[in-house]
Parts: C-alpha cells; sequence; structure tokens
C-alpha cells in the first residue's frame, strides 16, 4: 500500500490550495480515506473522511472551507481547502481508513 500527497505548499491567508493523494497496492473503490493534519506541538487530527460510498464528514474548524472528494478511476483523493486561515498551518497526511495506512505528508504554510 502506498499513498503519495502532493499539492502543498505556502499561501497567503484567505487563499486556496488542492491536495491529492493517489494510492496505490489498495482496492481503493471500497476504501474509506481521510485527510488529517498535525501542526508543531500538537497532536495529529482529523480534517476530513470519505467513505466508499462517497458520505464525508468534517472537523467544525474546516466545515464550510474544505471540501474532500474522490476519482475512483483515478485511485485518488481530494482536499480543496478554501479561505485559509494562518491556523491551518500543518502537515497534512492521506489516510486509507480500511488499510491503516498513512502517506508521508505535505506541508501547508498559510502566511502573509
Amino acid at each position: 500500500v502506498q499513498l503519495v500527497e502532493s499539492g502543498g505548499g505556502l499561501v497567503q491567508p484567505g487563499g486556496s490550495l488542492r491536495l491529492s493523494c493517489a494510492a496505490s497496492g489498495t482496492i481503493f473503490r471500497f476504501d474509506a480515506m481521510g485527510w488529517y493534519r498535525q501542526a508543531p506541538g500538537k497532536e495529529r487530527e482529523s480534517v476530513a473522511t470519505i467513505s466508499s460510498g462517497g458520505r464525508t464528514n468534517y472537523a467544525d474548524s474546516v466545515k464550510g472551507r474544505f471540501t474532500i472528494s474522490r476519482d475512483n478511476a483515478k485511485n485518488t483523493v481530494y482536499l480543496q481547502m478554501n479561505s485559509l486561515k494562518p491556523e491551518d498551518t500543518a502537515v497534512y497526511y492521506c489516510k486509507s481508513e480500511g488499510y491503516q495506512r498513512w502517506g508521508q505528508g505535505t506541508q501547508v504554510t498559510v502566511s502573509s
């Protein structure tokens, strides 16, 4: 099982980024997927999850700003992040919920 994240970077407050996570070695279409983040000195927290059927859940802190989606044809899950705030700065990780595997993480920094 391999999960490879991409799309992180430096963005100004109010800006947008889209993270991607490409999965291999899984039966992706049957697998629930999640995005998590870990800020310096803090525990890793759930940001958003999506079931195999497309049902989504979000942390209260990102509701209305972030959108998780999946493309089963590409074995890829996305996290569209809008209206970014400095407190969104963290390393973002993709997780296969069924296989309990993590990607390597991608840094998101929101700063002016």
